[in-house]
């Protein structure tokens, strides 16, 4: 009866492993690198510095030439938005939404004179890795796909644990050069290496999107229209929601930012990170005032929200007020707050960041193994289960196989040449970066499937080699800058960028060499 058991498990372990690994191998990646999608996105803009001002203005002043410069170009939008420098050689940006569509200005915010078009290159930077990875980029569709694979998921893990008998035991033996016996020691050491990572990041990753996956109560409580989220979120708080306001008609004078901004951060507690003016220039006028979240490695603790308090914008009184403390959340919304933070690492600093980004890389490798010792067992002892196309399915598989794992590789590697290939004054240029990931994606799938199978492994894992060592170097040609400068500027992201795009150049040569050398036994 135990072995039916273990052997039923066996069987889900095996190919419900296979079929949800080749899309979730791209999902685990791209999560992966979405944990520095602030540091991505800074790179991928290439934002030229602002020189610092010799005596450093008020941010208030900033933000009223800021706004009387919104006053100029959009008199009649809805909303303003500010969004204030986090660095004293970064540019202020304002936007605001007319009849064809968003737009936006970058202003020096010393001397309030807008900067050249466009300031830096549109992109999506690593805000396109966080949606693949919840969405495959693929809206609705996409959303409920990955929350099927993530169910999957759970089951892989636990069908894997029951079937390995002695999973713990085996994570402390490696026999290198043994074939098929090298990749199942190698799939048990990534999964007991990850095992509570994965059951973690995977069940937040559904809670978090609860009300999505289980709409039903949701709608029956509190309808289905597009507040229905809002008034949830607001029941959970114990909190009235923000006045609404009309339009009035009525035009009113815009308030002076510096004692509004002053009273902002003295009830945020913090630095600002961002104003919305809505209704500019009308009586029933409200300034809704962003506080920056504080440096989370400071804090010893997981719930770090930063505060939001909204104004009247005629007479500054305070409307509301979300202070960033989280005492004052209900049980029900910090207990879905830590998800969020769980799932988005939004705790510990740069420090447990790095940890969620190794721990990312070895979910990978655990789903990436598995994928590749189904077919070398099966290679080793076919047992015909498809009859006579069975060689041919074989085949899609590896094709599958290579596209999925070293495929996606080269399609986050070419998403980065994109952005430095296109030009920056391209229209929709974000859209083109997009569309390049996914051609160079396809790309290698059709590769994998014309190519002999070890063949195909190597070239595309040398390529990915070449690629990611050759990225700064395409930097360096495209925009001047390099590690060298970005480490004289103090600006580590950027440059943890190009050092982490190195690391897995060498990492992918490593591995096609070993790929080249053990030949037909990959």
């Amino acid at each position: 009866m135990r072995d039916s058991w273990r052997l039923s498990m066996g069987w889900l372990h095996t190919w419900g492993g296979l079929i949800t690994g080749w899309l979730l191998c791209a999902i685990f990646l791209t999560g992966t690198l979405s944990v520095f999608r602030e540091p991505i996105t800074r790179w991928m803009q290439a934002v030229p510095p602002v020189g610092a001002p010799a005596q450093p203005m008020a941010a208030g002043a900033s933000v009223q030439r800021a706004l009387d410069h919104l006053e100029l170009q959009a008199p009649k939008a809805r909303f303003w938005r500010v969004e204030l420098p986090a660095r004293p050689d970064e540019a202020l940006r304002v936007f605001w939404r007319d009849k064809g569509g968003e737009r936006q200005h970058a202003i020096d915010p010393a001397s309030g004179a807008v900067l050249p078009a466009p300031w830096g290159r549109e992109t999506q930077g690593g805000r396109f890795f966080m949606t693949f990875h919840y969405s495959l980029q693929a809206g609705l569709t996409g959303f409920w796909i990955v929350g099927v694979l993530s169910m999957g998921m759970l089951v892989a893990l636990v069908s894997g644990v029951i079937v390995h008998k002695r999973i713990f035991s085996d994570f402390f033996t490696f026999r290198p050069g043994k074939g098929q016996r090298s990749w199942l020691d190698a799939h048990n050491l990534f999964g007991v290496l990850t095992l509570p990572f994965l059951f973690m990041i995977t069940l937040t990753g559904l809670a978090i999107f609860y009300s999505s996956f289980i709409p039903l109560p949701l709608r029956a409580a509190y309808g289905g229209d597009e507040q229905a989220y809002e008034r949830l979120e607001h029941d959970l708080a114990a909190e009235a929601p923000a006045p609404r306001r009309k339009m009035t008609g009525t035009p009113a004078p815009l308030p002076r930012m510096e004692p509004l901004l002053a009273k902002a951060r003295a009830l945020l507690g913090g630095e600002l990170r961002m104003l919305v003016v809505e209704r500019p220039g009308d009586a029933s006028m409200a300034v809704r005032v962003f506080g920056r979240a504080m440096d989370d490695s400071d804090t010893g603790r997981i719930l770090n929200q930063p505060g939001v308090a909204l104004f009247d914008g005629v007479s500054g009184a305070v409307l509301q007020l979300k202070k960033p403390d989280p005492v004052e959340e209900s049980v029900g919304q910090a207990t879905h707050r830590v998800m969020e933070h769980l799932h988005y690492a939004r705790f510990g600093g740069w420090t447990m960041r790095w940890l969620y980004f190794m721990s990312g890389l070895a979910g990978t490798a655990l789903m990436a193994t598995g994928t590749i010792l189904y077919l070398i067992k099966r290679r080793q002892k076919s047992g015909g289960e498809f009859g006579a196309a069975t060689a041919g399915v074989y085949r899609c598989i590896d094709a599958i196989n290579t596209a999925s794992i070293s495929g996606t590789v080269l399609a986050c590697a070419g998403y980065f040449y994109a952005n430095r290939l296109l030009p920056a004054e391209l229209a929709a240029r974000s859209g083109w970066e997009i569309g390049a990931f996914f051609m160079v994606w396809l790309a290698t799938l059709v590769h994998a499937a014309v190519r002999p199978r070890a063949a195909a492994w190597i070239e595309q894992l040398a390529l990915g080699a070449l690629l990611c060592a050759g990225l700064p170097v395409l930097n360096a040609l495209t925009t001047g800058r390099h590690v060298g400068s970005y480490l004289a500027a103090a600006d580590w992201q950027s440059a943890g960028v190009e050092l982490t795009a190195i690391g897995f150049g060498v990492l992918l040569a490593m591995a096609a060499l070993k790929v080249r050398r053990n030949g037909r036994k990959t």
